[in-house]
Formats: C-alpha cells, sequence, structure tokens
C-alpha cells in the first residue's frame, strides 16, 4: 500500500527473483530513502521497521506540525508521497574508486597492532560500499541474489543514498572532501541553531532559529558507567578524518596493562569519520565503525552517530553551537 501511494519504481529484471534473508521490504525502504534524503536519519536503509525508523518518523511529523505518532499514518504518507520521485533504489555500476583500498581484513583486536596500521580502513570493497550507501553488506547481498562477486563495473541495485549536490567548497580539505563524496553527503545543510541530544527517545535533533526542527539523527549515549553529562555544553570544533588518543585511564572497561595508544585515521577506527567536540572534557559526538549497533547499544558517554549522519551533523555546527543533553 505505501508502496503503491509513494509511486515505488522497481528493476523489473531484478524485482521477479525473490531476495534472500534478511527479507527486505520496499515499501519500507523507499520511506527510509525519502527521510533520509530530508534529513530524518532512519539508522541503515534496509527496508525493516524498527525503532530508528519510528524516531524518523516522529521527527518529521515534529517538524511538519502533524500529530507526532511514530506511524506513517495518512497525514505523514502525504508528506512523503510529494517526495516520490526518489527512487528506493538506484542500479549502478561500481566504479573504480570504490575498488580502492586500504583495506584491512581483519582488524587486529590488540590496540598495539591497530596503533601500527596506516589506517583504519573498511575490510573489504563490500563494507565500504555499504556504507557509501548508508546500508549493511547483507542488504547489498540481498538486493543481488547470484552477485557472488564485485569488482569495477559490477551493476548492482543499491539503496538510494544519492546526494543531491557534490559541490564541495575548495576551501574544505582534500581528505574532508573526499570522505563526504564517499558517503554520499550533500553539502548543502541547514545551519543548526542549537542541538538537543534527547535520551528518552534516543536521538539528536537539529535546531535552527526559532526553535525549528532541522533534521534528527538516531543515536546512541552514555551508559550504566558512563551516563550522558545532562547539562547544557558547546561545540568547542571538529577534527575530521581523526586518529584517536587511547587512553585507557578514561575506559572503565579497558583491559589490565592497556597502554595508551595513538591509533590511526579511518572509518573503522573508534570515532570513525568525525570528532565533533564539545565543551565537556572528554566528550564529543562522533561517527562509528559499526553503524549497526546505533541505538541498540551502550556508549562511553559520547554521542555516537552512523558515520553520514556524524558527517551531516558536521556541516551543520560551529563552535560555539550549543548543545542540550536531557533526559
Amino acid at each position: 500500500m505505501l508502496g503503491m501511494m509513494l509511486g515505488l519504481l522497481a528493476t523489473p529484471a531484478l524485482a521477479q527473483t525473490p531476495p534472500p534473508k534478511p527479507l527486505i521490504d520496499l515499501n519500507i525502504l523507499h520511506a527510509q530513502v525519502i527521510l533520509d534524503h530530508l534529513g530524518f536519519g532512519p539508522g541503515m536503509l534496509d527496508g525493516r521497521p524498527g525503532q530508528s525508523l519510528t524516531a524518523a518518523v516522529r521527527g518529521l511529523q515534529e517538524a511538519r506540525g502533524l500529530k507526532v505518532t511514530g506511524v506513517i499514518d495518512a497525514p505523514t504518507l502525504a508528506v512523503l508521497h510529494r517526495y516520490r520521485a526518489l527512487r528506493p533504489v538506484r542500479t549502478l555500476a561500481v566504479g573504480a574508486e570504490t575498488m580502492q583500498g586500504p583495506f584491512v581484513d581483519p582488524i587486529p583486536r590488540d590496540l598495539d597492532q591497530q596503533a601500527k596500521l596506516k589506517a583504519l580502513g573498511y575490510r573489504n570493497s563490500l563494507e565500504k560500499l555499504a556504507e557509501m550507501f548508508h546500508t549493511s553488506p547483507e542488504v547489498i547481498s540481498a538486493l543481488n541474489p547470484g552477485v557472488t562477486r564485485i569488482k569495477t563495473g559490477t551493476s548492482l541495485r543499491l539503496p538510494n543514498a544519492l546526494p543531491g549536490s557534490r559541490a564541495y567548497p575548495a576551501e574544505w580539505k582534500p581528505e574532508w572532501r573526499q570522505t563526504l563524496n564517499m558517503l554520499n553527503v550533500d553539502p548543502r545543510q541547514p545551519q543548526a541553531d542549537h542541538l538537543v541530544v534527547d535520551k528518552s527517545e534516543g536521538v539528536l535533533k537539529v535546531y535552527g532559529a526559532g526553535d525549528r526542527l532541522l533534521a534528527q539523527f538516531s543515536a546512541t549515549m552514555g551508559s550504566t558507567h558512563d551516563p550522558l553529562p545532562i547539562g547544557s555544553w558547546k561545540i568547542n570544533g571538529l577534527d575530521t578524518n581523526p586518529k584517536f588518543h587511547y587512553n585507557p585511564k578514561l575506559f572503565w572497561d579497558a583491559r589490565k596493562g592497556d597502554d595508551p595508544a595513538m591509533l590511526p585515521a579511518g572509518p573503522n577506527g573508534p570515532v570513525g569519520v568525525v570528532w565533533i567536540d564539545l565543551s565537556k572534557e572528554h566528550y564529543g559526538i562522533h561517527g562509528t565503525p559499526e553503524p549497526q549497533t546505533i541505538g541498540r547499544s551502550e556508549s562511553h558517554g559520547c554521542i555516537r552517530l552512523t558515520n553520514w549522519d556524524a558527517a551531516r551533523v558536521a556541516l551543520m555546527v560551529k563552535p560555539g553551537t550549543p548543545a542540550i543533553f536531557q533526559e
């Protein structure tokens, strides 16, 4: 029903073959793709219901002045219908740049060994491709039954995470522009007046002037050992493609005998592709090497987002932007 009303477009040649598990509902995927483009991140684009999708729908409803239910009801469907031209799936040929590493497989568990690497890159091209299209390797496999090997030129069905623009300003660091391009992050992001991290809802909200909700992203925040620091803070600045200084004194679960280590940059580093530093010492908003865990695990007190959502938030804030953490 949802797909019919949104004007769902499928690829006929592939739509006849039932996908293997995990099952993907293209109607749900269509809604996720639209929400992702509108700035209400549903987590991974996986064509399945869940708490991240519910939160994204609630965010869109709040922003559009609708009754906040978390359900795609008739008024919400009417909003989504306006963007039905955004197809849920695009069939694309894998480019040569997607096949480029550095790839690290396996990633060493020992931090001393990680510190010796040049980069904490993706494990393989499939993991990289999944992050590029805001999804998981399992979803790509399910969308492409029978495809057993990916190489340059391979034609694949992928969630439609393609941005409307790639006009990254020339003054941005080349490595950062490359990261944003790889993650399919549009440079045209709304500018935040303030952020709200809401523990009860499990989301990071971006507000503009007049307390208008501009964007929202599912987040992992705090734990029993490292609770979210409730209060009012500010953004100090950004560290894009950051290295990570592991200090065992700051981690309650550090292993006995762990030494401090400087871990290399990379999307599979502990803080992903960006660190948004907060005025609360040792705390920040950052990416993750495990996007499937967002909203479903605990953190060491910081606010963790998918790499693509963290990158978007980084484009919305500046030094001095208020960040309010609430229960």
